[in-house]
């Protein structure tokens, strides 16, 4: 290969590692230059919390992804803890939102044993979670919004830490957390064992079906963590919208940061970053007056975009 080749090839793979970065900042530049009121704390509050839950559920797509596999249902999850909360806000909001996680990890759970032990194909086992846990919670709901009026409950959607509002503290939280499950633990290399090779893990000896338990537990948990957020910052239980559509909000931030659909490897920075470009995609044709399903095309454009690329990469 000659030196030119070398050259080229090398700034391709830093392209390939990086591309998620450079188009945030080539989107910030953008809107800088081109977008009024964009360098404004009103609208950098108002992108940062709008992130916030995606970002928690995108991080938990993220483990998922990382042993080959992909959760549909986190949208479900969310409306089903959504659906919890007012039954028990009455006890206080520990208890609601405490609820509300443990029907999630009871979720999570649920997927992780038909995948790991009944050998179900993740997309299927997710899938009928997706259909019947929403469906579950417009029953435990009754079918209706209910408006919240509990103080401390909506504090966690109003209120600011040093300035910064609750969900972002705690999506940066859960975001460091991730980051050293997948970098610094057994867990995390266990994990990244069993997405690159579930045959040479198992060979090995590794506690295959305890880690895909494992992983899909965390992500129902970090999904009813978004549900809570997000059914505190809209001050009503809404199962019939909450989390639509968010399961591929999730898939895109995690393959637009990095992580390969084929397993083996986790990308935490790369997945929040994804989740801030796709918010400031969204944003920005808002800002410019595009309807929606311009944003939704694309969406779809970045994802195919971000694939070929992972393929490319392999």
């Amino acid at each position: 290969m000659t030196l030119t080749a070398t050259r080229t090839a090398t700034r391709t793979r830093w392209l390939q590692d990086n591309g998620v970065y450079v188009a945030v900042v080539a989107l910030v530049l953008f809107n800088v230059a081109f977008t009024a009121n964009f360098l404004t704390v009103g609208n950098f509050r108002t992108q940062l919390v709008q992130a916030a839950p995606v970002l928690i559920v995108a991080l938990g797509m993220a483990l998922v992804i990382g042993t080959e596999g992909v959760d549909l249902s986190v949208g479900a999850v969310m409306a089903l803890a959504a659906a919890i909360i007012p039954l028990y806000l009455g006890a206080g909001p520990l208890v609601a939102i405490m609820m509300a996680l443990t029907v999630g990890l009871a979720a999570g759970a649920f997927n992780g044993f038909l995948v790991a032990k009944v050998g179900i194909q993740p997309i299927v086992a997710t899938l009928a979670l997706l259909v019947g846990g929403r469906g579950l919670a417009l029953v435990i709901a009754d079918g209706r919004l209910v408006q919240l009026h509990d103080p401390a409950f909506l504090a966690l959607g109003t209120d600011d830490v040093l300035g910064i509002p609750i969900s972002v503290v705690i999506a940066g939280l859960l975001a460091l957390t991730v980051a050293a499950l997948t970098n610094r633990t057994t867990f995390g290399r266990q994990l990244v064992a069993v997405g690159g090779n579930r045959k040479a893990a198992t060979l090995a000896g590794l506690p295959v079906n305890r880690v895909l338990i494992g992983v899909y537990t965390i992500c129902g948990v970090l999904a009813a963590i978004s549900g809570v957020l997000a059914t505190s910052r809209l001050a009503a239980s809404d199962p019939a919208d909450m989390g639509l559509l968010m399961e591929l909000s999730a898939i895109t931030a995690v393959v637009v940061g990095g992580t390969p659909l084929t397993g083996g490897k986790v990308r935490v920075l790369g997945t929040v970053m994804g989740v801030v470009l796709m918010q400031l995609v969204r944003a920005t044709l808002i800002k410019h007056n595009l309807p929606d399903s311009i944003a939704q095309m694309i969406q779809a454009a970045i994802i195919v975009a971000a694939v070929y690329v992972a393929r490319e990469r392999r």
